[in-house]
């Protein structure tokens, strides 16, 4: 074999640098078989033996079974064949080669850093597969390390092409630490902030958050280390910086999911001249509500007690206590969402008026559902209220509601104007005839 080489050698001797390349083709041919091996043969075979170990782990078709990781390592291969050939390809400049083998050196240490970083993916991605996952994510751990791990290889780099030890390059960085912490400021309060979140839970992944600085209001699908990615309800998206969930305030709708309970908290507008005392026989109509049997019996024992002393000592009728159609109203209100389906009973339920306004009198309903579902929500509140509504005439009572700025009709009748008699019976009036 020797013989035939320098045979080939004396062949190529007139034709200058013709030895040279083909040795450099010989080379990169080498390097290309050993990529092909490794990629065709160990890697189809490492394939699909970690194919069957996800199958069995049920972890098929996440990240583990892609083999990301071993294919990137596979590229280091041919960067070590040519580094450590390089040397022996005959009339090539010492600086050249000693290039290509920094360069093939630096390929390889970046490789593998990426190749860590997928790894770390795959780890993510086993990690999120726990039931408990959402409640302690790791991403922005992992994304730390994935720094760190290119940072040392740039600077791992940065001192084998510069003939130097690794130690010094960090001795030097020590005293740029202030320029570093400038660049890195975002980075290291994201991190800080990541810790934080993950130590006492205040974001999860799924949870509801409410953030109208950062128009953020949906459910959180991804929380990372520099930023905490929000779907909102309209499925925009909206990534909303890490640090911003410890300097700001924002609104998480946990609480209300874990409860079991989503409140209800809307008032009905009430015309006040709508309110007034019952008569006895109005009272005694009542009685056919149901719901107010309890609060009509309790009442009136409790009036006919304070009525009775009131007497006794000489007061005044018109002192007297007498029930209004309002106070019913909101006894019915209450004993109806006690015998309501979709409200929670075991969480706060009552209905109260507020401060009168120049739109009438509010008499709120506060309660919580049972189904803290937002369709299921909103049907129940919308079931509620078409009820009340629907029912409050019978009170006597009357929905405050502002006349739009339409026309309105205007009628005008004369009182003296016989019974049945049209207008034009009164004299004078709009449309009669002239005598």
């Amino acid at each position: 074999m020797h013989v035939r080489l320098e045979a080939l050698r004396a062949m190529l001797a007139p034709y200058p640098g013709a030895w040279t390349l083909l040795a450099l083709g010989a080379l990169l041919l080498v390097a290309w078989l050993a990529n092909f091996v490794t990629r065709r043969i160990l890697l189809r075979g490492l394939r699909s033996v970690l194919a069957r170990v996800a199958a069995l782990t049920g972890y098929e078709g996440s990240a583990l079974s892609r083999m990301r990781v071993v294919s990137r390592l596979a590229n280091v291969v041919p960067a070590l064949v040519v580094g450590a050939g390089i040397g022996l390809v005959p009339g090539l400049p010492p600086q050249l080669v000693a290039v290509v083998a920094g360069l093939c050196k630096v390929f390889v240490i970046f490789t593998v850093a990426l190749a860590f970083g997928h790894a770390l993916d795959v780890a993510n991605e086993v990690y999120e597969r726990r039931p408990d996952a959402r409640n302690k994510p790791i991403k922005g751990y992992l994304q730390v390390a994935k720094i760190i791990a290119l940072a040392m290889a740039a600077l791992g780099s940065v001192a084998l092409l510069a003939g130097v030890d690794l130690v010094h390059v960090l001795t030097g960085l020590g005293a740029a630490s202030a320029v570093l912490m400038l660049i890195f400021q975002d980075t290291i309060l994201s991190f800080a902030a990541s810790l934080q979140i993950s130590g006492d839970g205040r974001v999860r992944i799924g949870d509801w958050i409410e953030m109208p600085g950062q128009n953020a209001d949906g459910d959180v699908i991804d929380i990372a280390l520099h930023t905490v990615t929000v779907q909102n309800w309209d499925k925009t998206i909206t990534t909303v910086p890490t640090r911003k969930l410890i300097s700001e305030s924002f609104k998480n709708w946990r609480g209300m999911t874990e409860s079991g309970g989503r409140r209800i908290k809307r008032a009905i507008y009430l015309d006040q001249h709508s309110t007034r005392f019952l008569e006895p026989d109005e009272v005694a109509r009542f009685r056919r509500f149901r719901l107010l049997d309890a609060y009509l019996d309790g009442k009136s024992a409790e009036l006919r007690d304070w009525n009775a002393r009131l007497a006794e000592h000489g007061g005044e009728p018109v002192n007297r206590r007498r029930v209004t159609n309002l106070g019913t109203f909101r006894a019915y209100v209450e004993q109806y969402l006690r015998n309501h389906p979709g409200v929670n009973q075991d969480m706060s339920l009552m209905v109260r008026q507020l401060q009168p306004t120049d739109h009438g009198l509010p008499l709120e309903v506060y309660c919580f559902t049972n189904d803290v579902r937002w369709v299921a929500y909103e049907g129940i509140q919308a079931d509620i209220f078409d009820h009340l509504l629907a029912i409050l005439p019978e009170f006597g009572l009357r929905v405050f509601q502002a006349h739009s700025d339409a026309p309105v009709e205007v009628r005008l009748r004369d009182e003296r104007a016989p019974a049945g008699a049209g207008p034009s019976a009164v004299p004078g009036a709009a449309g009669a005839e002239p005598a």
